[in-house]
C-alpha cells in the first residue's frame, strides 16, 4: 500500500485492492470466460433492442423510445464495473486508485438509480396506455417523453451527489483491501479509520428513499393497471394488457428483488459473500436477462430484429 505525504487525512491511502473472487487460477480463469461471455452477450442484447427501435418507424412511439434508452443505460450500468471486474481476475496486484474507485462507485450506482426511476417511468407509460387509453396521445406527447428521459438520466446522477461528497471526506489510513469486486458501500466504509456512523446513516437513508419510492409508486401505478385489466370483458383484450406489462414487471422484480436484499441497509457488511452474489447478480444478470425477457415477450420486437437479421443477411450476399 503506497502513502500519500499530506494534510488530508482522507487522502492518505492512494490505492485500494479488490479481492474480488480469491480461488485456485482455473477457477478464476473459468470465471475470466464464464462473465466475459455474459458480458458480451449483455452488449449485443442491448445494443439489438436500440438498433430494432432505431430501425423501425412502427417502434417509433413512447414506450419504445424509453425501453431504448433503458437498453442504453443498461450498456452504461454493466460497463461500469464488469471491465474492471474482468481485469482484475487476470490481473496479480487488483488495484484501484483512490479517485477511480470513488468514480466506479459514483457512476455504478448513479446508474442504478436511474434505472429506478426508468422502471417508474415505463410503468407511467403503462399506466396511462391501459387505464387512460384515449388520452394516453395527449399526454405522453414526444415532448413530456423527452423530458421524462432527461429526468431520469439527471435524477440519477444528482442523487448520489451527497453520498459521493460525503464518502470523499471518509479518512482512509489504515488498511486498503477491500473485500469485493467492486467498490461498494459497505466494504469501503469499513476501512475508515475513524467512525462513519452519520455517513453510514445518510447513506443508508438515500439509498432507501429511491428504492422504495420508485418501487411503491410502481407497485402503486400496477394496482391500477390490474383493477382495470379486470373490468375489462373481453378475455383477449385482458390477455393482450397482461402481455404488454409482464415483460416490465418481470424486469422490475427482478432489478428490485436483488437490490433490496443490499441496500436498504447499507452499514451491514456481516456476510461478504452473500454480498459479492447479490452484487454480481443485479450487476451482471439483470442487464442479461433485461434483453432476453423484453425480446421474447415482445411481438413488434421480435418483428423489428427479424427484419434487421434479414437486411443483414441480404447485405452479406
Amino acid at each position: 500500500m503506497r502513502i500519500l505525504k499530506t494534510s488530508n487525512i482522507s487522502r492518505s491511502v492512494n490505492e485500494f485492492i479488490l479481492l474480488g473472487f480469491p480461488c485456485r487460477r482455473e477457477i478464476q480463469i473459468l470465471l475470466f470466460v464464464l462473465f466475459s461471455l455474459i458480458y458480451l452477450l449483455t452488449l449485443m442484447g442491448n445494443l439489438s433492442i436500440i438498433c430494432a427501435v432505431w430501425s423501425s418507424r412502427k417502434l417509433h412511439t413512447p414506450m419504445y423510445i424509453l425501453l431504448a434508452n433503458f437498453s442504453f443505460l443498461e450498456i452504461c450500468y454493466v460497463s461500469s464495473d464488469v471491465p474492471k471486474l474482468l481485469a482484475n481476475i487476470i490481473s496479480q496486484t487488483k488495484s484501484i486508485s483512490y479517485a477511480g474507485c470513488l468514480l466506479q462507485f459514483y457512476f455504478f450506482f448513479s446508474m442504478c438509480a436511474a434505472e429506478s426511476l426508468f422502471l417508474s417511468v415505463m410503468s407511467f407509460d403503462r399506466f396511462l396506455a391501459i387505464c387512460k387509453p384515449l388520452q394516453y396521445r395527449t399526454i405522453m406527447t414526444n415532448h413530456l417523453c423527452v423530458q421524462l428521459v432527461v429526468f431520469c438520466w439527471t435524477g440519477g446522477f444528482l442523487w448520489l451527489l451527497t453520498p459521493l461528497s460525503l464518502i470523499s471526506q471518509v479518512p482512509f489510513c489504515g488498511p486498503n483491501t477491500i473485500d469485493h469486486f467492486l467498490c461498494d458501500l459497505a466494504p469501503l466504509l469499513a476501512l475508515s479509520c475513524a467512525p462513519v456512523s452519520g455517513t453510514t446513516l445518510t447513506c443508508g437513508i438515500t439509498s432507501s428513499l429511491i428504492i422504495f419510492l420508485t418501487f411503491l409508486y410502481i407497485l402503486g401505478t400496477y394496482f391500477c393497471v390490474l383493477r382495470v385489466v379486470l373490468q375489462v370483458s373481453s378475455g383477449s383484450g385482458r390477455h393482450k394488457a397482461f402481455s404488454t406489462c409482464a415483460s416490465h414487471l418481470a424486469v422490475v422484480f427482478l432489478f428490485y428483488g436483488s437490490v433490496m436484499v443490499m441496500y436498504v441497509s447499507p452499514g451491514s457488511g456481516d456476510h461478504p459473500g452473500m454480498q459479492k452474489f447479490v452484487t454480481l447478480f443485479y450487476a451482471l444478470a439483470t442487464p442479461f436477462f433485461n434483453p432476453l425477457i423484453y425480446n421474447f415477450q415482445n411481438k413488434d420486437m421480435k418483428e423489428a430484429l427479424k427484419n434487421i437479421l434479414c437486411l443483414c443477411f441480404v447485405g452479406n450476399f
